[in-house]
């Protein structure tokens, strides 16, 4: 278990009130510490609200990348809880989008998904510097911010910005002199959610629950994993990190972009994931 989570600790989790987020809500409570819960779905948080103990959760409903109310909402934590010592930027949305924006989502995503990401940790971290205490900072991205198979390219994009704006996140961090803070970059696999679940309501049998992601997670903590990269029941280590690499490999090569979705590559990644 990572250090920062422990009894008494303080836990903040953007898009808390379900899926992945609200897993990750009852594992910190699990282990005692208190916890910040931030969501926009207001009757999903007055459920909440009625469901946890109030000296231990605040249920808060706010934008994920409304800088003004996050740092409203930074002074309410303390007042209420205390110094926090982990933050779990996790909101996110998938309406769907194409390349020329026809569903009109576009900005939306880019608000949600990376800006919220940027926002809370711009205001949180300082913050979380100053108070000189260990700390945690988890973003979670996707594999479709490093593979970016076409079909949702909003998505993808903000994605890939969560995983460029977290290595630079722990690179600075890992820099500052006596700096205590640190972060880690979470990769779900496929999880059923109401993110994934397109109009079922059984799980896939491919996918994990959020408790199946978030259990991965927490052990990942427990090493010096930064990349937590996670498997499904389709997918395991191995297969991503070879269509990873084949990916990285269109640049090195000169290859048509994602042309593992290219007609005249087909049979060649085919070979390529048989190694």
């Amino acid at each position: 278990m990572h250090t920062t989570i422990r009894p008494g600790h303080v836990a903040v989790v953007t898009g808390g009130a379900s899926g992945i987020g609200l897993a990750a809500v009852q594992r910190f409570l699990e282990t005692g510490m208190k916890v910040c819960i931030v969501d926009i779905d207001d009757d999903a948080l007055a459920g909440l609200h009625d469901a946890f103990d109030t000296t231990q959760v605040l249920c808060e409903c706010v934008d994920a990348s409304d800088m003004a109310r996050l740092e409203s909402l930074y002074d309410r934590i303390i007042s209420t809880l205390g110094p926090v010592d982990v933050l779990l930027n996790n909101a996110g949305i998938q309406p769907g989008s194409s390349i020329f924006d026809k569903e009109n989502t576009w900005q939306r995503i880019i608000e949600v998904n990376l800006w919220g990401v940027i926002r809370c940790t711009q205001v949180f971290t300082p913050r979380m510097l100053k108070a000189g205490r260990p700390g945690l900072i988890i973003n979670t991205g996707s594999k479709q911010g490093i593979t970016t198979p076409p079909g949702d390219p909003a998505y993808n994009v903000a994605k890939a910005g969560v995983k460029a704006f977290t290595e630079a996140l722990q690179h600075d961090l890992r820099n500052r002199d006596g700096a205590p803070i640190e972060a880690r970059l979470f990769i779900p696999g496929f999880v059923f959610t109401s993110l994934t679940a397109n109009g079922r309501t059984e799980k896939p049998e491919g996918a994990w629950t959020p408790e199946q992601v978030v259990d991965y997670l927490f052990d990942a903590l427990g090493r010096d994993d930064f990349y937590i990269l996670c498997p499904d029941n389709d997918v395991d280590r191995a297969t991503d990190e070879k269509r990873i690499k084949w990916a990285a490999e269109d640049l090195i090569q000169n290859r048509p972009p994602l042309s593992r979705w290219h007609p005249d590559y087909a049979d060649e990644f085919a070979q390529w994931m048989k190694k």
